[in-house]
């Protein structure tokens, strides 16, 4: 995915399923389905076509005020407990020494008014900031259980809503009381106690859709309440990317990695893959990683 931007620079989103940017995919500019697959997960990445000025995604109503939107599916390999699963941003670089006056006071901002569960530290030497994913999520959508003949669904085009996609799904979220609204639901997160009480099945489907109206890739600036950053002056050989990370912090597993990046004049980044090898692999996004029954399993 590419953007022109001022001064000649360009937007740029990869997307994998590790941080190493050597297994990153360009996301596709024509709002095709990227999908993202390891012994660990299986992801669906869908980013809207377009921008907010011509874009029909944000035309809905769920979207109207957003600037951008990160869209996907994940159908884990393996359980992950809700309350280790986390969402948001993280360098591998120290970034204090170029975040302006104020942003301190900025963060508390976002922390009362937008996401009370963020957490972390700007000015350590690997600065990160993260919020509990069920939390955080714009929206959240459970799916079905997948058998091993099943391929996780595409998400090309689809305005995800809060809820579930079949009355089976329905009664999942039913008994672990999750309200059905995305207020009530984020509400009910922001307890720990209920976040450990959620499990992610391995196989089963879930949908996340994560945007705001504060981050505007336009101009590369932050828009809050009497707070706005321009960013590109601080932008810099080694200070051009934002990271959105979806990983278990008890395990330290990471499952996604979207990067955007502005690309500097000179060039970009060689060591993105164009992902056309990988979209050539018929068993992508087949849960092939199911063991064999035995012949003792057999009755």
């Amino acid at each position: 995915m590419g953007n022109q931007m001022n001064d000649g620079y360009r937007l740029k989103v990869t997307a994998g399923p590790v941080h190493d940017r050597s297994t990153h995919q360009v996301v596709p500019v024509n709002g095709e389905t990227l999908r993202i697959e390891n012994e660990h997960a299986i992801v669906s990445l869908w980013f809207p076509e377009g921008s907010p000025s011509t874009s029909p995604y944000f035309e809905h109503p769920l979207h109207t005020k957003d600037l951008y939107s990160i869209c996907f599916s994940i159908a884990f390999k393996e359980q992950v407990n809700g309350n280790n699963l986390m969402f948001g941003n993280d360098f591998d670089h120290p970034i204090r020494d170029v975040l302006p006056p104020g942003f301190n006071a900025a963060l508390r901002m976002v922390k009362w008014t937008l996401d009370p569960g963020l957490d972390g530290d700007v000015y350590a030497d690997e600065p990160y900031l993260f919020s509990p994913a069920l939390a955080t999520w714009d929206i959240f959508r459970i799916g079905d259980k997948m058998s091993k003949s099943d391929e996780v669904p595409l998400l090309h085009d689809e305005v995800v809503e809060e809820g579930a996609y079949s009355e089976e799904a329905a009664e999942n979220r039913r008994q672990l009381n999750i309200p059905d609204t995305v207020e009530g639901r984020r509400k009910h997160f922001q307890d720990e106690a209920n976040r450990k009480e959620f499990e992610f099945e391995p196989g089963r489907m879930y949908v996340a859709d994560f945007g705001n109206p504060y981050l505007a890739f336009s101009d590369f600036s932050v828009r809050l309440p009497g707070f706005t950053l321009h960013a590109m002056k601080y932008v810099e050989e080694k200070n051009h990317e934002l990271r959105y990370t979806l990983k278990d912090t008890f395990t330290g597993q990471v499952y996604l990695s979207v990067v955007f990046s502005v690309v500097l004049p000179e060039g970009e980044n060689s060591q993105v893959k164009s992902g056309k090898d990988d979209k050539e692999d018929d068993n992508l996004g087949k849960f092939e990683w199911e063991p064999e029954p035995s012949a003792g399993d057999v009755e």
